[in-house]
């Protein structure tokens, strides 16, 4: 199926699309000032060591203090000694951290300096995450400059090609770690040994800059988005890549060419006056993700709650009656809603824990059926998913790979009004907190004359005039006061407060 990368460009926000067969496939936005730090590798300082939590605090010059964990450390930290790791855990981009031997109190104190490497941006409450295991992609390969250790993506899933890159590398035998990327498939010897020696100076020069370095701070800082998106998914598949800014579609074109001179022809300057991403409609389909509720073509939809740590995705029939029995409708919802899960993952770009509440599943064929489709459907995502199971109530467990801030973490921030919770109290719970307050401690004996006010938002005022008369004039009869209202229209709804006149 063809595709096109689409790379938008304003001052302080480049956003690139990746569309297949007319439908947005992968979205990555970069604003200048949030720049994603994933990839950066510093000079950092180890700031407070915990045993507890076998972590580290490292101050790496940002804000908030980063995140080690004892299983990111390699235990020879001082140099690059070579290291048998596991087996390789992501299908191209990353090596697992081997399990800790060592307690981090012995590996790492107060105040001393390591080379790390962020390998999640800092989310939520959380700072950044390190490791010291550096990982350098290039265009076929990712380099591993602290191992030696051999992988294949996943994805190439011929054994004869696996074998002759295993060969290739060997041949080549490189002073580090080499991952062949899945643009690595079909690669000749030239190709791989070019990329291996470039990233091999790289991770040489990144070392000599970390000693020269005497503060913590960046030493190397991943390529822009732009770049990165063409690295990692150009593809004989993308049929065209349009940019709509002549600056950046020239910096494009150079590194199209000097890293891969086939495509460099299917680089298009975008200069029509429609907006770019008007084309496959983007913006409509961004703008649909950042919704809570998503409505499927037949009727049904499913609803995204997202936590800091977990996601919550409920399925449910809504306008959706079917045609035949209400098994086959329930299946057919839940095959439908797959599809969309799937997708909404991947633009959503949420990660973490996520639990599926499918329609209720008599058959065990019908459950295999949503749980085969869902396999399926996640070997598109670039992201590792694993799938745990489907408990006897419907629920799916899974988990995604998360690297960076989900979609909805970057293009918005919790409500200045409810504070992020999602709701406010009703006016009747404010109008009875208020008649709590005044009942608990603005009683007064009745030969005194003071009365109070309520200082509170109008609505709320309304409400008690309108409903609660009754509840108001028990209330001034209980506490021997008279209680008067003034509206107050900066206030928020919930706020109010009581003065004694």
């Amino acid at each position: 199926m063809a595709a096109e990368i689409l790379i938008n460009v304003r001052p302080q926000e480049t956003r690139v699309a990746y569309v297949e067969g007319g439908v947005l496939n992968d979205l990555k936005i970069e604003r200048k000032t949030s720049p994603t730090l994933v990839g950066s590798i510093h000079r950092g300082k180890v700031i407070r060591v915990l045993p507890g939590m076998q972590a580290a605090f490292v101050d790496i010059g940002l804000d908030r203090a980063a995140f080690l964990y004892v299983g990111d450390i390699r235990e020879d930290s001082d140099d690059f000694e070579e290291r048998e790791p596991g087996d390789l855990r992501d299908e191209e981009e990353e090596l697992p951290p081997p399990t800790p031997k060592t307690p981090i109190q012995d590996l790492l104190r107060e105040g001393q300096h390591i080379l790390v490497q962020v390998a999640k941006d800092p989310i939520g409450t959380k700072g950044a995450r390190l490791t010291t295991h550096l990982s350098l992609p290039g265009r076929f390969v990712v380099f591993l400059p602290t191992v030696k250790h051999l992988g294949i993506s996943r994805r190439i899933e011929s054994e004869e090609e696996r074998e002759r890159l295993r060969v290739l590398v060997h041949k080549i035998n490189p002073s580090g770690g080499v991952i062949v990327r899945t643009a690595g498939e079909g690669a000749a010897e030239e190709s791989l040994k070019a990329d291996i020696d470039y990233l091999d100076r790289l991770s040489k020069e990144i070392l000599k800059n970390y000693e020269k370095k005497k503060n913590v701070g960046l030493i190397h800082q991943e390529i822009d988005v732009e770049l990165r998106a063409l690295r990692d998914l150009m593809s004989e598949q993308v049929a065209a890549v349009w940019v709509d800014d002549e600056e950046v579609h020239k910096k494009v074109s150079k590194f199209v060419t000097q890293l891969m001179p086939r495509y460099k022809h299917n680089i298009i300057l975008y200069e029509e006056q429609k907006p770019l991403f008007d084309m496959y409609d983007i913006d409509l389909e961004i703008s649909r993700s950042m919704d809570r509720k998503i409505w499927l073509k037949s009727g049904g939809y499913i609803v995204v709650d997202e936590a800091e740590a977990l996601v919550v995705i409920d399925v449910n029939t809504g306008r959706f009656v079917g045609k035949k029995d209400l098994e086959d409708t329930i299946l057919k919802t839940n095959l439908e809603a797959v599809k969309e899960i799937a997708h909404q993952l991947r633009i959503r770009n949420c990660g973490g824990i996520i639990i599926i509440d499918f329609i209720d599943m008599e058959k065990e064929s019908h459950k295999e059926k949503v749980l085969s489709m869902m396999a399926e459907e996640l070997q598109k995502d670039r992201a590792r998913t694993n799938i745990i199971s489907m408990s006897p109530l419907g629920l799916v467990e899974m988990t995604r790979k998360r690297i960076r801030p989900s979609l909805i973490k970057e293009l918005c921030e919790p409500c200045s009004y409810c504070e992020g919770k999602g709701h406010i109290k009703r006016r009747s719970t404010i109008a009875n907190e208020i008649f709590r307050e005044l009942e608990r401690d603005h009683v007064q004996p009745e030969n005194k004359k003071t009365n109070v006010m309520v200082h509170c938002h109008s609505s709320v005022v309304d409400w008690i005039y309108e409903v609660e008369g009754e509840t108001l004039a028990f209330i001034e009869k209980k506490i021997h006061r008279s209680v008067t209202f003034k509206i107050e229209p900066s206030y928020h709804i919930e706020q109010y407060e009581i003065f004694v006149l």
